[in-house]
């Protein structure tokens, strides 16, 4: 056990410093002092439930990543699928924090009215089957099947069908400033 907590501190610091963070703007995100985050970072502080869940959730891992849990014997994931207004969401991956793919499957029926959002981040989207109809501020696109489209989320988007058939499509979400990186072969000249 105490070579599992004094584990801890190396991680933090690791995590902190590999996300380019001080030890400020970490206290801020979390709400525990730099004084108390420096004494974890170097061991000279044993970690504890109540200062390890915000730093988890600030540094976007799971707990067990931060504390280096022993693996469990099946390495299969087990990503469950959520239905949210109609839709059933496949997450693909399964780190927190970074950018994350999802598989979404919207059944044949008739199309919905949009109701755009915003949120921090940016978005890419590739069409897999069927039309998608996007609203991204003041545009009303559709989206055909092989097409991409990649926007900032702060500008107001809703998805939905553009007819009636069912429509699949793959989304990459990073968050704030995060952008996907598309590169192609040079062409030859």
């Amino acid at each position: 056990m105490d070579d599992v907590l004094a584990a801890v501190g190396p991680r933090l610091k690791a995590l902190r410093l590999g996300s380019n963070t001080t030890l400020a703007a970490l206290a801020e995100a979390t709400g525990i002092s730099v004084s108390t985050l420096s004494r974890l970072e170097s061991g000279r502080r044993r970690p504890n439930l109540e200062l390890l869940l915000p730093l988890a959730k600030a540094h976007r891992v799971p707990l067990d990543e931060l504390v280096g849990a022993p693996e469990t014997g099946d390495p299969r994931l087990h990503l469950r699928p959520m239905v949210r207004h109609g839709m059933t969401i496949i997450p693909l991956t399964r780190r927190p924090g970074g950018i994350q793919a999802y598989k979404h499957i919207l059944p044949a029926g008739q199309p919905d009215e949009p109701n755009p959002q915003v949120h921090e981040g940016y978005e890419w989207l590739y069409v897999l089957n069927g039309r998608l109809r996007m609203v991204l501020g003041s545009k009303d696109l559709v989206i055909a099947a092989g097409e991409a489209v990649e926007f900032d989320t702060r500008v107001p988007h809703w998805f939905g069908r553009a007819d009636t058939g069912a429509v699949e499509f793959l989304s990459l979400f990073g968050t704030q400033g995060e952008r996907m990186h598309v590169r192609s072969r040079p062409g030859s000249s």
